[in-house]
């Protein structure tokens, strides 16, 4: 048997035995808990006119610009092969700095404690 009939066969066996296993083996309990729909940590069968929690819009909005953070700072190692990696370097530790200073105003603020 050859290299390519052999991965063939891996590659259709391993799959369908895993989802043999997947689909026999777990138990099916649905609970109710289970079978509500889940809404942002909200009561779905509550009212609708709930007031929205401004620290979980807070924490959500954090956390969108610290994933952002990581988008500006990936093409880093990159920066290191132009003619000045220097330059590179001060707009990097530009954006951490910024950032740096916007954690600790909104950690002064008390925007991060979650408990009032």
């Amino acid at each position: 048997m050859n290299l390519i009939m052999t991965i063939i066969l891996i590659t259709l066996i391993v799959p369908s035995i895993l989802a043999f296993v997947s689909f026999w083996l777990p138990q099916m309990d649905p609970d109710t808990e289970k079978l509500s729909p889940y809404e942002c940590g909200f009561d779905p069968l509550g009212s609708a006119r709930l007031p929205f929690s401004l620290q979980f819009f807070l924490v959500a909005i954090l956390f969108l610009l610290f994933d952002l953070e990581i988008a500006l700072l990936l093409p880093l190692p990159w920066g290191d092969q132009l003619c000045n990696p220097a330059e590179t370097l001060f707009w990097a530790t530009t954006i951490l700095i910024l950032l740096t200073i916007g954690l600790i105003y909104e950690w002064a603020q008390g925007g991060l404690e979650w408990a009032e």
